[in-house]
């Protein structure tokens, strides 16, 4: 192959890895553009379809696939992808998170607190009475908490898709039989449900939820029929006490500065490293992604004694056999419900 050749086939190849780069990004920004104009449908119902309708087709001709030839010109259907994706990234990015929606009941209020030296007092800490999914008595509370009388933590996952994938909540324990229970969660309103799409695209904003266990685990492991496991995860006390005021001082600031929800950066579980990681920093693992198999990462980076195997911690961890009857129980405090879910746990109950 002469010089001119070798010179030709380099200019090829380059323009043919630009020409694939162009169709990779006008294929994966269209589909991003198009959900995003599903779900949040800016010009209302049928303009917005209309607008989904035109950008597949410009995407369509703009790559070749069904649709060979230009709607207007080549350059001209590159300019208006162009100058039409530009406007809609700023439209996505600029849309803020906002605390003044028609909230449902069970997310309605943001926690607030006040602290003097040890003693802590947090407002609306939830405590609903759950009969149904979707019935429920409404309780929001006040409550005082000893920080020098944190004592334990444990982390709770609730599996609702599959083994790889669960909702991740943490529990505090104090020395005079109190209990807290924390949940990082989307902040739906009344007309809205959980979509694992939506939370890509800024469908809902951040909710961190103080409740009691009774509340927070029993309407998973009893009224959604979850599978629910408790793991006593090893950490000192220093640092326990740290998360804990992490958690209220997060929560504390979404009051004024609401935060958007993502499915995968800011989730019930990301949330937790980071806040773990700002008071010592924890290995990186594609488990703080895959939240159902935090237990395996647990027990392999010493938060869980090695004195019982994985699979016998997933035995005594699991609730749900635990409280199955407790609507039939005499004592159906919240007291007895945080026991007997701890109950076969190597550790001391509250």
């Amino acid at each position: 192959m002469n010089d001119i050749d070798k010179q030709t086939f380099g200019k090829s190849l380059i323009a043919s890895f630009l020409h694939a780069v162009f169709y990779l990004l006008v294929i994966f920004s269209s589909i991003w553009l198009c959900l995003a104009l599903w779900i949040h449908q800016p010009f209302g119902r049928w303009f917005t379809y209309a607008a989904i309708i035109f950008w597949i087709t410009l995407s369509l001709s703009l790559t070749g696939i069904y649709i060979t030839q230009a709607i207007f010109k080549r350059k001209t259907d590159v300019i208006i992808y162009l100058v039409c994706f530009t406007f809609a990234l700023i439209w996505f990015f600029s849309m803020p998170p906002r605390n003044d929606r028609d909230w449902n009941p069970e997310v309605a209020k943001i926690l607030d607190y006040q602290q003097q030296g040890q003693q802590i007092t947090i407002e609306n800490v939830r405590n609903f009475t759950w009969h149904t999914e979707d019935q429920y008595d409404i309780h929001w509370e006040t409550r005082h908490y000893d920080l020098s009388k944190l004592q334990s933590m444990d982390l709770i996952l609730s599996y609702w898709a599959g083994d790889k994938i669960a909702h991740t909540l943490v529990s505090f324990m104090f020395s005079d039989g109190q209990v807290l229970s924390f949940s990082i969660e989307i902040r739906k309103e009344k007309h809205e449900s959980f979509s694992s799409i939506g939370g890509f695209f800024r469908q809902y904003e951040l909710a961190i939820v103080p409740a009691d266990e009774k509340d927070i685990i029993f309407t998973r492991s009893n009224i959604r029929n979850e599978r629910v496991y408790i793991y006593p995860v090893k950490m000192p006390k220093i640092d326990m006490q740290e998360l804990f005021l992490s958690y209220l001082q997060q929560g504390k600031n979404l009051q004024t500065e609401p935060r958007w929800y993502n499915t995968i950066f800011s989730n019930c579980t990301t949330i937790i490293f980071d806040m773990v990681n700002h008071i010592e920093p924890v290995p990186v693992d594609i488990r703080m992604l895959l939240s159902g198999l935090l237990p395996s990462y647990l027990y392999d980076h010493n938060q869980l004694s090695h004195q019982y195997s994985l699979a016998q911690w997933q035995q005594m961890a699991f609730i749900n056999p635990k409280v199955k009857d407790f609507n039939h129980n005499k004592d159906q405090s919240s007291q007895n419900f945080s026991r007997l879910i701890r109950s076969g746990l190597p550790q001391s109950s509250p």
